[in-house]
């Protein structure tokens, strides 16, 4: 049930706060009334479009979903920042819808954990998950007061310069490593030179840092300590070692 939603950021004198719910039936995306507010607020953004989504890519989550809206944005010139956690680079169905946003030209970048679930449009209106009383979400609220979009704006300005940029040509097919990549990664973690591990493999020095390029690439590392790092905590590491 839809109880109040703007059409456009320019109404006379724009509700602070109007709140969006879901049907307790399923019913599908495209006629919940939740995902039809959202399209409204995104359709009228003129310059900027920030989405960040700690649970991006799991059921229920209205906030990280993309939509067409988003790609029609991006052809008109708006900015797009999105933010998501780094597990979304390993999920192929995921990975790819990412990718496609990022070579629309949105800037994507993944940090271990995001701290918050919002999109912000044009500085001005902040769409957020709306917790019901039995702390599950029931849709979402949309605010325009200025202490609200500011403090999320000033939050999501003080992770973004940490967050790893996501290359799209670097994205997995698959969520698994290859053979090759996983043997890499062994002999690399077992301090082999990139010289070493390529002849090791029968492979060129360039190959050796084109791979692990994607690999640091998938895991949303900056450098190849942190690889090392976040694949130690996905237990990729243990698993070569058995």
């Amino acid at each position: 049930m839809t109880t109040q939603f703007p059409s456009s950021t320019r109404d006379p004198q724009p509700a602070a706060l109007s709140v969006l719910t879901t049907r307790t039936r399923p019913v599908a995306p495209t006629q919940a009334p939740t995902h039809a507010g959202i399209e409204a607020a995104l359709s009228a953004a003129t310059r900027t479009v920030v989405i960040t989504s700690s649970s991006y890519g799991t059921p229920g989550d209205l906030i990280g979903t993309l939509r067409r809206v988003d790609y029609h944005n991006l052809r008109r010139g708006v900015r797009y920042r999105t933010l998501i956690p780094d597990r979304a680079r390993s999920i192929p169905g995921l990975a790819t819808r990412l990718g496609s946003l990022a070579l629309a030209g949105a800037e994507v970048r993944t940090l271990p954990e995001v701290p918050m679930t919002a999109i912000v449009v044009d500085d001005a209106l902040a769409v957020l998950p709306n917790e019901r009383h039995d702390g599950r979400l029931g849709g979402v609220a949309v605010f325009r007061l200025p202490s609200v979009v500011g403090t999320i704006i000033e939050l999501f300005e003080l992770v973004w310069p940490a967050a790893v940029p996501l290359v799209a040509s670097g994205l997995p097919d698959c969520p698994e490593l290859t053979d090759r990549e996983r043997e890499l990664l062994a002999l690399l973690s077992s301090g082999w030179t990139d010289e070493a591990a390529a002849a090791r493999l029968g492979v060129s020095v360039r190959t050796v840092r084109r791979l692990m390029s994607a690999i640091m690439n998938r895991l949303g590392a900056r450098s190849r300590f942190q690889a090392g790092v976040k694949a130690a905590d996905r237990g990729w590491l243990a698993r070569l070692a058995g």
